[in-house]
């Protein structure tokens, strides 16, 4: 059977050598989807909690002592990092957005578990940037604690992000597919 015509779990069939691949229409659909659902559970918790509302009273205690629905602003990245650089990392996420459009042949996204990787990433990416453009700042509202550790606060976004990363991760050390055949061992002379 030719190369070309091989599959695998994780694959749609090969491209015929030195065509492009289209990438996966689950890619911007995903995307979508991840931003809009990112979007909607942020105008619900402006909407049932004041900004601010963190400790016993003001939250909303889902399990008592382990998960909470706040209501914060974070300037900064995950765990509060480049706090107070809100427009840069606005602009880096666009940039992001565009790098994974532009490389979006080398990330071999027409397979179907790499354009669901991506899909997620896109989603979550984009879902923060809309906040940081509308409101200067991402809206975090899970909140968890394991006993006195208090987990930072995220999103939907958030999470879309840490699982699309992990996703490719896994994809990329377990089911990684060279991109043609290697080339030929030299001869010793």
């Amino acid at each position: 059977m030719p190369a070309s015509s091989k599959t695998t779990a994780t694959s749609k069939p090969a491209p015929a050598p030195g065509s492009p691949a289209r990438p996966s229409p689950l890619l911007p659909v995903l995307a979508l989807a991840i931003a809009v659902a990112d979007q909607a559970t942020k105008l619900w918790i402006t909407a049932v909690l004041p900004f601010g509302a963190y400790h016993a009273g003001a939250r909303i205690d889902v399990i008592p002592g382990f998960f909470h629905l706040v209501h914060l602003g974070n300037t900064g990245a995950a765990f509060g990092i480049f706090a107070g650089r809100s427009p840069w990392l606005a602009a880096l996420g666009i940039v992001a957005l565009g790098a994974i459009w532009w490389f979006r042949h080398q990330l071999e996204l027409h397979r179907t578990w790499h354009a669901v990787a991506f899909g997620l990433l896109a989603g979550g990416i984009l879902g923060n940037v809309v906040d940081r453009i509308r409101l200067g700042y991402v809206v975090d509202f899970l909140d968890f604690h394991f006993g006195s550790y208090a987990w930072p606060a995220f999103n939907v976004a958030d999470s879309a992000i840490t699982v699309g990363v992990g996703l490719y991760f896994l994809l990329t050390l377990f089911f990684h597919q060279p991109a043609g055949p290697a080339p030929p061992a030299e001869r010793p002379r």
